[in-house]
């Protein structure tokens, strides 16, 4: 088997491969479904990977179903497949206070490869120091209604989710496009915002960490909303994500992927040189003060 994997990833994954074993049979989801007896919408579920198969026994009739003379070592995989899909994720604690498909995103960032993100009016997530998203949740608090623990478990688990770029052993390779209203909206204060600026002077000298900022003055194409690309190994297709009014979308349809990654790389063409992130932000503090 390949290297350990989070549940979420094991389940794309073992979805992925029942889906090609049944189309390989030349069946479609109702003829599976009218002979097991299965849900139409839980077989679909299962292989996009969005919900999980918690009985053996239903995979073990797919696979009968599927191919009665499947190697055993091919069985064996599956079933290895099924058992990964159903661990825990070190985020479950935090799932109560997470939109809808959050669960399902956080669980793929994790096991990303690389990751391209544009972010209009805010500082990307990952970006973020404690002190700036303190302030977001903060300000949103009385006007979504939220309470105290919401606040405090969405700070923990934005900083944790920050991690998958900071940590030593295999870092996610991670490329950001920030519009200029994303560095320039007053946030907590000045002395807020220059922290954050700083910070991300300083993950910009990461190897693995790009970051270009979109100024104003510059005719380009613009996305109107933000959208994060996963990239993956050869096992999973990319993944976009792109945040809607509570909830968020999280596809891997190739017409949707390919979409995304032209219009990352239009405005990646049109921003600013990495190198001249710290001056921008530099010259944007001086205005402040």
């Amino acid at each position: 088997m390949a290297a350990k994997r989070g549940a979420t990833f094991r389940r794309r994954e073992l979805g992925k491969e029942l889906r090609k074993l049944r189309e390989g049979k030349g069946l479609t989801l109702q003829d599976v479904t009218g002979e097991l007896g299965f849900s139409f919408t839980k077989l679909a579920r299962v292989e996009i990977g969005e919900n999980d198969l918690p009985r053996v026994a239903d995979l073990e009739a797919l696979m009968d179903l599927y191919d009665i003379g499947m190697a055993r070592e091919d069985r064996e995989t599956l079933l290895q497949l099924h058992r990964e899909s159903l661990s825990k994720e070190p985020w479950t604690p935090y799932k109560a206070f997470m939109p809808s498909k959050m669960p399902t995103y956080r669980g793929l960032e994790q096991d990303a490869r690389a990751m391209r993100a544009f972010q209009p009016s805010l500082v990307y997530g990952l970006l973020q120091t404690e002190a700036y998203t303190r302030a977001l949740y903060s300000i949103a608090k009385p006007v979504d209604e939220t309470n105290s623990e919401y606040v405090e478990q969405n700070i923990r688990l934005r900083m944790e989710r920050k991690e998958l770029i900071t940590r030593s052993d295999s870092p996610l390779e991670l490329r950001v496009i920030l519009d200029e209203t994303a560095v320039r909206c007053m946030v907590g204060g000045p002395g807020i915002m220059r922290e954050q600026h700083d910070e991300i002077v300083e993950l910009n000298r990461l190897d693995h960490v790009t970051i270009q900022i979109l100024p104003h003055d510059v005719v380009s194409y613009r996305a109107e909303s933000n959208f994060v690309i996963l990239d993956f190994s050869e096992v999973l297709a990319p993944v976009v994500q792109v945040d809607m009014p509570n909830t968020i979308s999280v596809t891997d349809e190739r017409r949707e992927v390919q979409r995304n990654i032209r219009r990352f790389d239009a405005m990646r063409e049109s921003a600013l040189p990495p190198a001249r992130t710290a001056e921008f932000l530099q010259q944007l503090a001086r205005q402040w003060e």
